[in-house]
C-alpha cells in the first residue's frame, strides 16, 4: 500500500509537470539584457579551481563589455556537498535565490553521494538545477577534424531515471523499484532543437537513440515522437540506433564519421556522451551547455575529483573542459567572435600545439599555467591563420 501511494504521488506531480511544460514562455533576449548576469558557481572538489580559470579567460574576454556594464560576474558561494548535506538539500534555497538572480551560469563539477558515502541520499545539484531552471537541453559537442569528427548531442536533461532518481523506492528487502519517465511535449522540446540546429547549420543527418525494442514504452514515446518531427523536416535523414549499438558504432572508424547531431533521452545521452568525449581528448576536455527558454548552465561533464583534492594534485586539475563550456557560453549569450576565438585557442593548445600538456600530476603543467597559455593564444593576432594550418594537417 505505501508502494502504491508513493508512485501515486510521483504521478500526479509528472501529470503536473507536463501541464507546465505546455505552457512553457518564449526564449529570452540576451539583446535586450543589460547586464547580462554571468553567475559563477564552483561547487566542490577540483570545481573552484578550475572554474576559477575559467572565469579568468571569460573576464579577459569581456573586459571592455564589463567595464562599459554589458556584462556582469556574481559568484555564488554555498553549492558544496558540506552545504548542501547541512541543509538536506540538492541546492539551499539562499543559493537557489542569487542563482535565478542571474542569466546564465558557469558552473564547476559537484559531489552527488552514492550509497555508502558518508553524506545523506540528497539528490544530484546539477539534476535539480536543471529540473528547478527548465534546462530541457544538454548540448555536447565534439570535434575531431583529423578523425573526421564533428559531432553534437541533444541529450534531454529534465526527465528519464535521473529526475526520479531519489524517489525510488525499497518495498520488500528483496525488492527495489526506480522510475523512469518520458514525456511527449519534454521529447518534443528537445527533438525540435536538434533538428532546428540541423536546418540552421547545414547538417543533414538527426539520429535519435534509444532502446526502444526492450524499453517500449517510455522510449517507444521517445521515439515515435521523434519521428513524428521529422516529417518536418524533408530534407534532414532522420534514422535511429539502439544504445548498445551506438556505443560500438561510435568506435566503428568506418561508421562513425557519418554522424553529425544525436538526439537522446538522459541516460543514454550521459553515457555516449562521456564516451564520445574520449576521441577529444577526455571527459576533462569536453565542456557541455544546459539550455531553457529563460536561463541556462554552461559546465564541465566530469566530476569534482576529489581523490586529486586528497593528494593535494589540485592545481594539477585539468580547465580545459569549464573553459570550453565558457566558449559555449559566449556563442549563447551573442558573442560569437569571442566564442570562436576561445575554442580555436583551445584546439591549437589542448589537440594540436601541446606546448603544455595536462596529465594531472606534477608531471604536467598546473592549471594556471596551461590558462596562461590559453589566454597568450588568444592574443596571437595570427589566431585564426594558425589554427587554418593544423586544420590542412589535420
Amino acid at each position: 500500500m505505501k508502494a502504491m501511494e508513493h508512485f501515486g504521488g510521483i504521478l500526479e506531480k509528472q501529470l503536473k509537470r507536463v501541464e507546465t511544460i505546455k505552457k512553457a514562455e518564449e526564449w529570452i533576449d540576451y539583446t535586450k539584457l543589460k547586464p547580462i548576469i554571468i553567475g559563477v558557481i564552483g561547487g566542490d572538489g577540483i570545481g573552484p579551481y578550475i572554474t576559477g580559470e575559467a572565469q579568468r579567460v571569460l573576464e579577459h574576454l569581456l573586459k571592455n563589455e564589463v567595464a562599459e556594464g554589458k556584462v556582469e560576474f556574481r559568484v555564488i558561494e554555498g553549492c558544496t556537498i558540506e552545504r548542501r548535506a547541512e541543509v538536506m538539500k540538492p541546492i539551499p534555497d539562499d543559493v537557489l535565490e542569487e542563482i535565478k538572480k542571474c542569466h546564465v551560469l558557469l558552473k564547476g563539477p559537484t559531489t552527488t553521494p552514492k550509497k555508502g558515502d558518508p553524506w545523506p541520499n540528497i539528490e544530484s545539484a546539477n539534476v535539480a538545477i536543471r529540473k528547478e531552471l527548465d534546462l530541457f537541453a544538454n548540448v555536447r559537442p565534439v570535434r575531431v577534424p583529423s578523425q573526421g569528427i564533428d559531432w553534437i548531442f541533444f541529450r534531454e536533461n529534465t526527465e528519464d531515471v535521473y529526475a526520479l532518481g531519489p524517489f525510488g523506492i525499497e518495498v520488500t528487502p528483496d525488492l527495489a523499484i526506480d522510475f523512469k519517465m518520458i514525456t511527449k511535449p519534454g521529447s518534443e522540446r528537445i527533438i525540435r532543437l536538434a533538428f532546428e540546429y540541423a536546418k540552421k547549420n547545414n547538417k543533414t543527418r538527426v539520429t535519435a537513440v534509444t532502446k526502444a525494442n526492450v524499453v517500449k514504452t517510455t522510449d517507444g514515446l521517445f521515439l515515435k515522437t521523434f519521428y513524428e518531427i521529422a516529417k518536418e523536416y524533408p530534407g534532414i535523414n532522420a534514422d535511429d540506433w539502439f544504445i548498445d549499438i551506438m556505443t560500438a558504432k561510435l568506435v566503428d572508424t568506418k561508421r562513425r564519421t557519418e554522424f553529425q547531431v544525436l538526439v537522446l533521452p538522459n541516460l543514454y545521452g550521459d553515457i555516449l556522451t562521456d564516451e564520445a568525449a574520449e576521441f577529444q581528448g577526455g571527459v576533462g576536455t569536453a565542456g557541455s551547455a544546459n539550455i531553457g527558454k529563460r536561463y541556462a548552465m554552461f559546465e564541465a561533464i566530469h566530476g569534482s575529483a576529489p581523490r586529486m583534492v586528497q593528494e593535494g594534485r589540485t592545481q594539477y586539475a585539468d580547465p580545459s573542459s569549464v573553459i570550453r563550456a565558457g566558449a559555449m557560453l559566449l556563442n549563447h549569450i551573442g558573442y560569437v567572435e569571442l566564442g570562436k576565438k576561445l575554442e580555436m585557442a583551445l584546439d591549437i593548445c589542448g589537440q594540436y600545439e601541446k606546448k603544455l600538456v595536462m596529465t594531472g600530476r606534477s608531471t604536467g603543467a598546473t592549471g594556471r599555467d596551461f590558462c596562461n597559455y590559453i589566454l597568450e593564444t588568444i592574443e596571437d593576432p595570427n589566431l585564426e591563420n594558425r589554427w587554418k594550418e593544423y586544420q590542412k594537417v589535420g
